[in-house]
């Protein structure tokens, strides 16, 4: 039983499935990847702090979603890293650190949820009700809505992992590229009715919240910007809300695509691709889509970009 116990304690991991010979471009590829999501997203919050006429709600609540981006890449990305040379039968990983990482993938998943319907309410009373603005979104009601999202994503996961954590184990080979909540009740030889009902329960309230939220609020919006008559309020809505519905389209279309590939055990490979690229996409492309509409970054863009076009001519 000791035996059976220790063995289950170490897991095999399956991790990301490559070649020998593409093994190299494929390291090289993912580490530009995860210093671009973190320079870009760690980048784009010191500015917001260091720049005071960047203390304004709407990107104090987007440094939830940059934070949450660099988490959710440092979670999936240097295990990925660290085992790519590492042969198939070798990679190894205690069941604690598996949990470990189960745990902190949900919650990034579950937070960029949660943290958009902040954000999305934060657009809400900006265009349908400006004149309340500023005494509706004050610096104590952005802490609390930034906690809020924070910590329904916390007990949410603590909860569905919990589930799983308390199983016995009969199985030690995770068929996946890094742990998830799935990988660790599919360890157990007993009953996961209660992980199902719950989980099933866990995702229907999570995207049924994150999608009502999202469309009654930009419903809402579309029918004051109908009604108005204000080129600039119309014109200033379509900016930051574009901005917001882009990063939450990007965001939903790569959870989705996990989600309809689930139905086909035939492209299981095309699954774990996709659950990878969930967190390598988003993460890559909002600081970049939030960052541009910024006239703080954009400037400082230009500075740098500037600068060396002087430096080059100058050496040439």
């Amino acid at each position: 039983m000791e035996n059976q116990t220790l063995r289950t304690d170490i897991l095999l991991l399956e991790g990301l499935k490559v070649t020998p010979h593409s093994s190299i471009p494929a390291f090289i590829l993912l580490l530009l990847i995860y210093i671009f999501i973190m320079v870009s997203n760690i980048g784009l919050v010191v500015l917001i702090f260091t720049e005071r006429s960047l203390h304004q709600p709407m990107y104090l609540l987007f440094c939830n979603m940059s934070i949450n981006d660099a988490f959710g890449a440092t979670t999936i990305i240097p295990p990925l890293l660290g085992d790519i040379f590492i042969p198939v039968t070798e990679r190894h990983i205690h069941y604690i650190d598996c949990a470990v990482q189960a745990f902190c993938s949900h919650v990034h998943a579950s937070a960029t949820h949660t943290v958009l319907m902040i954000m999305a309410f934060d657009r809400y009373v900006a265009i349908c009700n400006p004149l309340r603005y500023a005494t509706i979104m004050t610096n104590r009601m952005v802490v609390s809505l930034s906690v809020s999202a924070w910590a329904v994503a916390l007990v949410m996961v603590a909860i569905l992992v919990g589930l799983s954590v308390r199983l016995s184990r009969c199985r030690w080979i995770i068929f996946n590229p890094f742990c998830d909540n799935a990988s660790l009740f599919k360890l157990s030889c007993e009953s996961v009715l209660i992980n199902n009902i719950y989980g099933l329960g866990y995702t229907v309230l999570l995207l049924g919240s994150s999608i009502g939220s999202v469309t009654l609020t930009y419903l809402r919006i579309a029918i004051v910007c109908l009604s108005s008559k204000n080129k600039a309020l119309n014109s200033k809505a379509l900016q930051t809300c574009a901005t917001h519905l882009a990063v939450y389209i990007i965001m939903f279309v790569s959870g989705a695509i996990i989600i309809i590939l689930h139905r086909f055990p035939y492209l299981t490979d095309h699954r774990k691709l996709a659950s990878i690229m969930f967190h390598v996409v988003p993460p890559s492309m909002n600081a970049v889509i939030y960052g541009l509409q910024i006239k703080a970054v954009r400037q400082k863009l230009m500075i740098i970009f500037n600068r060396k076009t002087t430096t080059a001519s100058q050496v040439n």
